[in-house]
């Protein structure tokens, strides 16, 4: 009877090991690339309170969004825009998007004295700007902000040659950080992180603000949780946080 109980007590935990395993999966999120720093806090501060995992895949908003109707299994989609997300709710992938940020463009620069022009459009006029870092427009709602910029100011036909193209924010802001470019139309939030803070850096009013909208995908497996997390981003504690890196 004793051999019996523990054949059966072995097979039990053979059974459950894995739903064990299944339950620690964290929440997995396509977050875009300028909100890196912000997510890293957001999720440890979510994960300490609720001891529910986040898990993070940071790129631009073009590529998530392609990764996302390519069946890649996320259970949120953090964009840089509002258009993708509503794109989704629309086919049928995800529910209601909602606005979780709204993020501001700078022109930064590595080097101290860039930033002793009047504005950010005699900075760019320099003789000595070669190279421009920006996100790509076509794929980057932060690169489509600084070309709009570009084109208000009436400076993109100018600086059109001088623009290295970058994935998404996160590398305008490495290009211009290790100085492979003289300056990047980069995120605010980077402007504010530690490394930002070692340049200088022009805020770009002619660019529009960056609605950064979130929705959660109707694939999920974890919607409780996808559920508590995206009511977490929108709370007074998330706000306080968010405005830290420069978020609205």
């Amino acid at each position: 009877m004793r051999k019996s109980i523990a054949v059966l007590a072995v097979l039990l935990f053979v059974v459950v090991m894995p739903l064990c395993g299944a339950a620690q999966e964290g929440l997995r999120v396509a977050v875009a690339a300028n909100y890196i720093q912000a997510f890293k806090e957001l999720a440890a501060t979510f994960e300490k309170e609720t001891g529910i995992k986040v898990e993070a895949t940071y790129s631009s908003s073009g590529n998530l969004f392609s990764q996302i109707n390519g069946g890649a299994p996320y259970d949120l989609f953090l964009s840089a825009d509002e258009l993708r997300p509503r794109r989704l709710q629309q086919s049928g992938e995800a529910g209601e998007p909602f606005v979780y940020a709204r993020g501001r463009v700078i022109l930064w620069s590595a080097k101290k004295d860039f930033c002793d022009a009047g504005d950010w459009r005699e900075a760019l006029k320099r003789e000595g700007i070669k190279k421009i870092a920006m996100a790509n427009p076509e794929i980057a709602p932060y690169g489509m902000a600084a070309k709009t910029a570009l084109v208000k100011a009436g400076l993109w036909e100018l600086l059109a040659p001088k623009i290295v193209n970058a994935q998404d924010i996160a590398q305008t802001f490495q290009y211009a950080s290790t100085e492979a470019v003289d300056a990047g139309l980069c995120a605010l939030s980077a402007g504010r992180s530690e490394k930002g803070k070692t340049g200088c850096f022009y805020e770009v009013n002619e660019a529009p603000d960056i609605v950064q909208a979130a929705c959660i995908l109707k694939k999920t497996g974890k919607r409780e949780q996808a559920e508590r997390f995206a009511g977490f981003l929108v709370s007074p504690e998330a706000q306080k946080i968010r405005e830290k890196y420069g978020y609205r």
